[in-house]
C-alpha cells in the first residue's frame, strides 16, 4: 500500500483521519466541501486536501521523567 503523503506511515494517517472522525462525530463542522455524509470519509477528504495539521509530540516514560525530575531538584543538568 503506497504511503499518503505527508505521513511517515499509513498506520499514523489511519491514527489522524480517525481523531479528526472522532472530532466531527463530536460536532465539528467539516472544513472541506464533500458529497459525504461519513465522518471517516469526511476526514480523509480533508487530510488529502491538506486542511488537517498534525505533530508528532515527544513521548516520555515515567522513568525519565522521574530522572529528570531528581536532576533539577538536585541540581544537575538533563
Amino acid at each position: 500500500m503506497k504511503l499518503i503523503e505527508g505521513f511517515d506511515s499509513n498506520y499514523r494517517y489511519i491514527l489522524v483521519a480517525a481523531r479528526r472522525a472522532r472530532q466531527l462525530q463530536s460536532g465539528a463542522p467539516p472544513v472541506v466541501t464533500t458529497n459525504s455524509r461519513k465522518p471517516c470519509r469526511i476526514a480523509q477528504d480533508e487530510i488529502r486536501a491538506g486542511k488537517v495539521k498534525w505533530e508528532i509530540t515527544e513521548t516520555r516514560t515515567a522513568a525519565q521523567e522521574a530522572a529528570e525530575t531528581l536532576d533539577q531538584a538536585f541540581g544537575h543538568d538533563a
